[in-house]
């Protein structure tokens, strides 16, 4: 039996964050905030004799994600209609690009788990308007117009990808991406970013193409991760049992975790595209790209790797830091008020990140937490004048992170300092070792393991308190003279 990899390609459709529509002068509003089909106009309707007008503030989103993935942007683009029934679009075609799109030819590069990069390529990004939102149920579909007409960036890849593990790392870059560049919030759950990977497989060492299916529509990573897997799985399952892959459209099943075919997948003939007779060609003047590829913020891969030349991280410890915006701002902040960066980087990236896990908090609202950057700076900086441990340390980020404060005001409070007299500590030790005999002969005759068990006991005496050094040094003398 062959071995298979999976050739994945993946198509993100990301709404841009304007404050109209793509087409008209109609409100972007969250699906939550409007009553449904209230915030259209007789151009997202699709009423006779309207016209179009492209919205500027929308092309401009789009050329800075083109220019983000290292695309180049042709000197003119053009709008067409995108003939295929929507039941969700009043005019009953979709204003798209096709022949000539926004931006062409770019590439992204991702971290590989074995240590290794990627380039994957980006075939291009083109501009269109979204749909409108179906509702089924109890027999009748409900349609919600309010999404119809919102400028969509579609951002198509090369099907440079060989896993879903690959699949999702793209779709998380790319995500961080995005909200860098502030075009789109990564919000999944309310509908403003949606994936779509192409999937096919081959024995590994073959540079074919097989027949591909699309799974439509997958509203989280998570689900693309999932997906992606079961449909490879699938896929292989019927090479192997002499059968053939169909080209079509799946869907996700999430509650049976299975894909379903939806249609047989249509071609690009199918949707019979030509150009919008009631949109111009839109030109693009070099110097309106320069001025917004000046406009760019340092992106996830700059800002990586100024933090690995500027703080001495490691790739690793940079490339989750930069992964999302405000953790980064906020780890910049800890270190601008004085912490160290080493040890910043690992209080964040462990109990920090541990802590919003727990609340299920996603990382891009890490600026609302109790525990402030200036807070966590202070408490690090303690950690390295020996004032406290480690492990006092742990619980003072759980208790910052619950209620705030000050770590110095807590320590004074509590009496958390840590204890480094060899005296007070001497006792401890003795008082450890007169308390558990039978370990002491057990180490002393050679069971070397033990003497951890011993030093931990002393570090609970103490309360997390001790000084480790003096701990370990004072174990040593004991122990060396009850060998006697």
């Amino acid at each position: 039996m062959p071995v298979y990899e999976a050739v994945i390609g993946l198509e993100v459709h990301a709404e841009l964050e304007t404050a109209s529509k793509m087409f008209c002068a109609c409100a972007v509003v969250d699906s939550t905030s409007a009553e449904p089909n209230t915030v259209v106009c007789p151009v997202c309707l699709g009423m006779p004799g309207v016209l179009p007008v492209i919205n500027q503030r929308a092309v401009e989103m789009g050329l800075r994600v083109g220019l983000a993935l290292n695309c180049t942007i042709p000197p003119f683009s053009q709008f067409a209609r995108k003939s295929y029934f929507y039941p969700d679009l009043p005019k009953g075609y979709q204003i798209s690009q096709y022949e000539y799109p926004l931006a062409v030819n770019g590439w992204l590069e991702i971290d590989l788990p074995d240590g290794t990069t990627r380039r994957v390529r980006i075939r291009r990004a083109h501009l269109e308007e979204d749909t409108g939102k179906l509702t089924h149920t109890d027999g009748h579909s409900l349609v919600d117009l309010n999404r119809a007409g919102v400028p969509l960036l579609e951002i198509v890849s090369e099907a440079d990808l060989r896993s879903a593990e690959e699949a999702e790392i793209y779709a998380r870059k790319l995500v961080a991406i995005l909200r860098y560049l502030g075009v789109n919030s990564g919000d999944m759950s309310k509908g403003v970013l949606r994936i779509e990977p192409n999937i096919s497989v081959r024995p590994v060492g073959s540079s074919e193409f097989r027949t591909r299916t699309e799974i439509k529509n997958l509203n989280s990573i998570r689900s693309l991760a999932r997906a992606s897997a079961y449909e490879i799985e699938r896929q292989i399952a019927l090479w192997e049992s002499g059968g053939q892959v169909q080209q079509a459209t799946m869907g996700w099943d999430e509650a049976r975790q299975v894909t379903v075919v939806q249609r047989v997948k249509e071609s690009a003939d199918d949707y019979r595209y030509f150009p919008e007779p009631d949109l111009p060609v839109l030109e693009i003047s070099p110097a309106w790209v320069e001025e917004v590829r000046a406009s760019l913020p340092e992106l996830p891969d700059a800002k990586r790797d100024r933090f690995m030349g500027q703080f001495g991280l490691s790739r690793y410890d940079a490339s989750v830091l930069v992964a999302e915006q405000a953790v980064a701002a906020y780890f910049e902040a800890a270190v601008t008020a004085g912490g160290d960066p080493k040890r910043v980087a690992n209080y964040l990236t462990g109990e920090v990140f541990r802590l919003m896990n727990s609340e299920g908090r996603d990382r891009q609202d890490i600026g609302a937490i109790r525990l402030t950057p200036e807070a966590l700076a202070a408490l690090v900086t303690l950690v390295g004048q020996g004032t406290i441990t480690h492990g006092v340390a742990r619980q003072l980020v759980e208790t910052l992170y619950a209620e705030g404060g000050d770590p110095a005001a807590l320590v004074a409070a509590r009496g958390l300092a840590q204890v480094s007299d060899a005296g007070v500590l001497g006792e401890a030790v003795a008082r450890v070792l007169d308390a558990h005999p039978g370990e002491v002969a057990r180490y002393l005759a050679g069971e070397e393991k033990l003497l951890k068990f011993l030093m931990g006991l002393v570090m609970r005496e103490m309360r997390g308190q001790a000084d480790a050094q003096v701990v370990a040094r004072l174990l040593a003398e004991q122990l060396a003279q009850r060998r006697g």
